[in-house]
């Protein structure tokens, strides 16, 4: 009579009833319980998730990818597209399922331009790294779309951007201010030669 009446099952979450007709074994494992929570916690703290197709890819170029995105404060993480799926629909943003197909990693981040352009530049010399899609705000975006963000300068270019054209009038007023400064201090360098000239 296995599988007549529903089952409850123990997890650390609490206890999770398996339907009736499905076995004991079909229940989702904590594993995977705590992956898809984990997801749902990246995509809403991060205001850009792209996913990658990374089939091909060896070891050696995952673990590079992964120290490049890591130092520029890009998490890359591969999850099951099943598990991804859960974590998408329950943030409300299952429509960038359709853009999943074969094994997809997916890159976090709050800058919403570093990861797409992180991947473009990455793709040029190693050619499995795919962008098929992403989120951006709590949106889906496609392929396109994430595209066009790796052609958006960076925000540290912005800031820098930002700070010399703030900066550059700054430099003007305090080099009117020090004119009369460096003249001073000129004659008053040159009155101290007359003096030591006049003392020898």
């Amino acid at each position: 009579m296995r599988g007549l009446f529903p089952r409850a099952v123990k997890t650390a979450r609490g206890y999770f009833f398996a339907p009736c007709g499905k076995e004991v074994n079909s229940v989702p494992t904590q594993k995977k319980i705590d992956a898809v929570a984990e997801m749902k916690e990246r995509l809403s703290r991060s205001k850009v998730a792209v996913a990658t197709k990374y089939s091909g890819i060896n070891v050696a170029q995952a673990t590079e990818l992964r120290s490049k995105l890591r130092a520029n404060g890009v998490t890359f993480k591969v999850y099951k597209n099943t598990l991804a799926r859960l974590a998408l629909r329950e943030c409300g943003v299952e429509k960038a399922a359709d853009f999943m197909e074969g094994p997809t990693a997916w890159a976090f981040s709050d800058d919403p331009v570093a990861p797409a352009k992180l991947l473009s530049e990455y793709a040029k010399d190693v050619p499995f790294i795919q962008i098929v899609g992403g989120v951006l705000e709590g949106k889906p975006v496609n392929a396109a779309q994430v595209q066009a963000l790796a052609s958006l300068p960076s925000r540290e270019q912005l800031i820098a951007q930002v700070v010399g054209t703030i900066a550059m009038p700054l430099r003007n007023l305090v080099g009117v201010l020090n004119a009369p400064l460096r003249d001073l201090a000129s004659v008053l360098d040159q009155i101290r030669q007359k003096k030591e000239g006049q003392a020898a």
